[in-house]
């Protein structure tokens, strides 16, 4: 059975929203919402992204997704059935469900090691390294994170899904995650307690150090509350939207690569093998010296001031004084 991946329909629909929301915020009191400059380079980006996708898809559906699927749903007189024994899936509504729910498990997994382990972080950076939250934004898409998705999700077709059902519900994803870029749509209330939704994705690409790597969920929210990785917008936080380590460039390539760079440059500072490996593969941040550090240093380093801090106020006892944040009295035996 054959069907039309909606990222299709979705080309003319992002252009179409991004000119909306350009004009409006030109035309209201939201000015910096866009630069001009950041935007073309948005736009460059995602139109690489898009003539180089649809190569890779095809690929990836020709090759891999239908190789796997083939391979452990074998023909059995007749019948597509999984090497478990039991009849691979149809297309009965509840079979798109369960699709549309593990794809969004691996979408889950798939953005939290893009945040997790730095040669993703490389491909990912591209697009939160410009500092405006806006639908051009949602375009800004890297060109090297095609390359490994899928490897994410051919266990989908592997347990018996159709490829061409979980590329749908792939483009389905995509143009959730597309409307999720812009500061126009407030809290939702009780939808905020299921969808991820746009002031959750406002947390996801801000730099404030509570805010980052939060919420790394597509359609759902359900997972980063499970895996514990899911935060709140503070509305009484300044949000400050980008990375730490800017690119500091318009231009394509630089935005693209710049971070492959920066871990190559960390790779030659250390002769250690185990070192090498860990700028490579390691947390974003991690160094061998400590000169830099990953955003969960980063937080225990705050959480242990603020507890000397509050040591330090706490008033002691007459007569008492307080040691390792136990109160002895202060008479020596």
């Amino acid at each position: 059975m054959d069907f039309t991946n909606p990222l299709v329909y979705g080309v003319p629909f992002f252009l179409g929203l991004i000119l909306l929301e350009l004009t409006y915020s030109k035309s209201h009191d939201h000015k910096d919402l866009y630069n001009w400059r950041d935007l073309f380079s948005s736009l460059g980006m995602g139109v690489g992204s898009a003539v180089i996708a649809p190569l890779v898809k095809t690929i990836t559906v020709i090759l891999l997704f239908s190789f796997v699927y083939d391979l452990f749903n074998p023909l059995v007189n007749g019948v597509r059935t999984n090497i478990m024994g039991y009849e691979s899936f149809g297309y009965a509504w509840y079979v798109w469900i369960l699709c549309m729910l593990c794809d969004d498990f691996s979408y889950y997994w798939f953005h939290r090691q893009n945040h997790m382990v730095r040669f993703f972080w490389a491909a990912h950076i591209v697009h939160h390294s410009s500092d405006n939250f806006n639908l051009g934004t949602a375009v800004r898409n890297g060109w090297f994170t095609i390359f490994y998705k899928p490897l994410f999700y051919v266990w989908i077709v592997a347990i018996g899904f159709p490829p061409e059902m979980l590329v749908v519900c792939l483009g389905i994803e995509a143009l959730w995650q597309f409307q999720l870029h812009t500061v126009f749509i407030p809290k939702l209330g009780f939808v905020d307690k299921i969808l991820n939704t746009h002031t959750m994705h406002q947390v996801h690409h801000a730099c404030n150090i509570e805010y980052m790597d939060k919420n790394h969920g597509g359609i759902l929210n359900v997972f980063d509350r499970i895996f514990g990785t899911w935060k709140e917008l503070d509305e009484n936080v300044d949000i400050a939207y980008g990375v730490t380590s800017p690119p500091d460039s318009y231009s394509i390539w630089v935005i693209l690569t710049h971070e492959y760079s920066d871990i190559w440059r960390d790779m030659k500072k250390s002769k250690d093998l185990k070192h090498k490996f860990m700028y490579v593969f390691g947390p974003p941040g991690w160094s061998h010296d400590g000169s830099t550090q990953t955003v969960k240093q980063i937080r225990k380093e705050m959480a242990l001031e603020k507890l000397q801090l509050a040591k330090q106020n706490i008033p002691k006892p007459l007569g008492k004084e307080l040691r390792d944040d136990v109160y002895t009295t202060g008479i020596k035996v």
